[in-house]
C-alpha cells in the first residue's frame, strides 16, 4: 500500500496528547478536539511515496504538522476527521508536513529551545523571539549556524513541540533572523506544559 506523492503515517500513541500522570493517576488536561496545542504531532511512517526516493523509511518516528491528526466540527456540529484521514488509524502526510525524522530536521525546518527571560519588568517566563538552536539543518549549517547557537527568530513563526520532554519551537530556516553572542548568563527554559510521550 503506497500513495503516489504522500507518506502514509499513523499516530505514535494516540491522536491527542492531552493526558498527564499525577501521582500514578491520569489527568485529562484538555477535552476540546479543536485545540491544536494538544493534538499529537508524533507519528510512525507506514509507507513512503511511490513517486520519489526519500531518506525517511517505514517505521521511522516523525514529527508532523498538528492538522494531520486534528478533528473538527462542521457547521452542523458533526465531528469530522481532517482532510488527510485515509482509513482506520492511517493518514496521508505530504513531505512538507514532516518536520523531523529520527532526530534529524526535514527540508528547511529547525527547532529552537526557548531561554529564560531575565527582565524583572516582564511577566513572560521566556525571552521573546530568542532561543538556542537545538536541531539545525543543512541550509543553516552551510552559513555557519549550528546546533547550540543563540538565535533570534521572527515573531509568530514558531510552532510548539514537546520532544524528549523539552519544549521546542519549530520554524523554517528563513525565520532565523540573526545569531547573537552568548553573554554567559543565558539559561534554557526547560519547563513544558506536560511530559512528552517519548
Amino acid at each position: 500500500m503506497k500513495s503516489l506523492y504522500n507518506f502514509i503515517i499513523k499516530p505514535y500513541n494516540q491522536r491527542y496528547d492531552n493526558v498527564k500522570k499525577v501521582d500514578n493517576k491520569e489527568l485529562i488536561i484538555n477535552t476540546s478536539i479543536e485545540n491544536h496545542i494538544f493534538v499529537s504531532k508524533k507519528a510512525v511512517v507506514v509507507s513512503t511515496p511511490a513517486a520519489f526516493d526519500t531518506d525517511v523509511k517505514p517505521g521511522d518516528v516523525v514529527y508532523v504538522h498538528h492538522n494531520v491528526f486534528r478533528r473538527w466540527y462542521d457547521q452542523k456540529g458533526r465531528e469530522r476527521n481532517s482532510a488527510l484521514y485515509f482509513k482506520e488509524d492511517l493518514y496521508f502526510c505530504s513531505p512538507d508536513q514532516i518536520y523531523m525524522y529520527n532526530g534529524k530536521c526535514n527540508l528547511n525546518y529547525c527547532f529552537v529551545k526557548p531561554i529564560k527571560n531575565k527582565s524583572y519588568l516582564s511577566t513572560s517566563k521566556e525571552k521573546e523571539h530568542f532561543g538556542i538552536l537545538k536541531y539545525s539543518n543543512n541550509a543553516l549549517e552551510a552559513v555557519g549556524i549550528r546546533s547550540g547557537a543563540l538565535v533570534v527568530f521572527t515573531p509568530n513563526s514558531e510552532f510548539e513541540f514537546i520532544i524528549n520532554e523539552e519544549k521546542l519551537y519549530c520554524m523554517k530556516s528563513n525565520d532565523i533572523a540573526l545569531t547573537n553572542e552568548y553573554e554567559g548568563n543565558e539559561k534554557e527554559n526547560n519547563r513544558s506544559r506536560k511530559k512528552s510521550c517519548s
